[in-house]
């Protein structure tokens, strides 16, 4: 194996790139341990040899959406425009209430009438999947040489981030469960929830969802839903990259999973759901219809699949 060390420029890119965000986090932001631990294993990673350096440049598409979720911490998206709490639960309960002895209630009020306990565990084993399992495909695609299917799902994983991301800040707007705590009124600094996620910690006494969402600070982004978009970007690459169909199945399970999960546990309503999947599938379709049509970018993402592909 070649342990060569980078080129100048290569080196000067890395250290630019750790120098900058490591720069904005800490002033904007404020470090936390997982920063450093990730900077230092990024650094040891990129000079340890070619093979890991490959490795670490085929990530950056991974490493853009942490970072850029974080940074959405600098300018909360409830300052930038007004955050819709009654008009989207209004707009839930008449596409798809369900009439009860209580009324019309929302589906995620429903389900907070009627849930068990398989549901609850299945729920969460669904919803822990929803970053990991996509990683874990895209690695797989790496590893298995699939150079140019990897980097398509890497880049259209991050689009697809990038216009939630956006849509969050132009369309703010509250899940289920902080109408249920909250009522209507959007209250600057709330701090995220659990919602019907906390059944799983309590059964499981494992406080996963519990230690997740104590961190959340992005808390009216409930439109569309991201959650509904991962394994579904997945599964498509699955099916265009021909990886084996044990892949395609787990995938589709998990995808149908997460999106009932969102809103079984109050975390999104349908219509979020159908708006995640909205998204993924046009950053999809604006990537391989649109960008990879551009010979330009054409070009950059073949030289890049050249550049972190392993030898054979």
């Amino acid at each position: 194996m070649r342990t060569s060390f980078p080129s100048v420029r290569e080196s000067a890119w890395c250290a630019g790139a750790l120098v900058l965000w490591l720069g904005v986090t800490a002033l904007c932001i404020g470090f936390r341990p997982e920063h450093v631990v990730m900077a230092l294993l990024i650094f040891a990673l990129f000079f340890f040899n070619v093979a890991t350096r490959r490795v670490v440049i085929a990530l950056v598409p991974f490493f853009l959406f942490g970072i850029s979720y974080d940074w959405m911490n600098i300018v909360p998206n409830y300052k930038v425009n007004p955050v819709d709490v009654a008009g989207l639960y209004e707009s839930e309960k008449s596409l798809f209430g369900i009439a009860s002895s209580a009324g019309v209630l929302t589906p995620n009020e429903f389900f907070g009438f009627h849930h068990c306990a398989v549901m609850d565990f299945l729920a969460g084993c669904f919803y822990l999947c929803w970053v990991p399992l996509p990683v874990v495909f895209g690695l797989y695609l790496y590893f298995s040489r699939r150079t140019s299917g990897y980097l398509h799902f890497a880049l259209v994983f991050l689009l697809v981030n990038l216009l939630g991301f956006a849509i969050y800040y132009i369309h703010p707007a509250a899940p289920p469960w902080y109408v249920a705590l909250h009522g209507f009124e959007a209250v600057e600094g709330t701090p995220g929830d659990v919602a019907g996620l906390g059944r799983f910690d309590d059964m499981t006494g494992l406080g996963i969802f519990n230690a997740l969402y104590a961190r959340n600070s992005n808390v009216f982004a409930a439109v569309p839903s991201l959650h509904s978009a991962y394994t579904l970007v997945a599964f498509i690459y699955a099916v265009r990259s021909r990886a084996p169909k044990a892949w395609s199945v787990v995938l589709a399970v998990v995808t149908l999973g997460i999106w009932f999960t969102a809103v079984y546990s109050s975390h999104h309503y349908i219509i979020d759901v159908l708006l995640g999947i909205a998204t993924a599938l046009a950053g999809t379709a604006l990537f391989e219809y649109g960008l990879m049509r551009i010979g330009s970018f054409a070009r950059f993402v073949d030289s890049y699949a050249r550049y972190v592909g392993i030898p054979r």
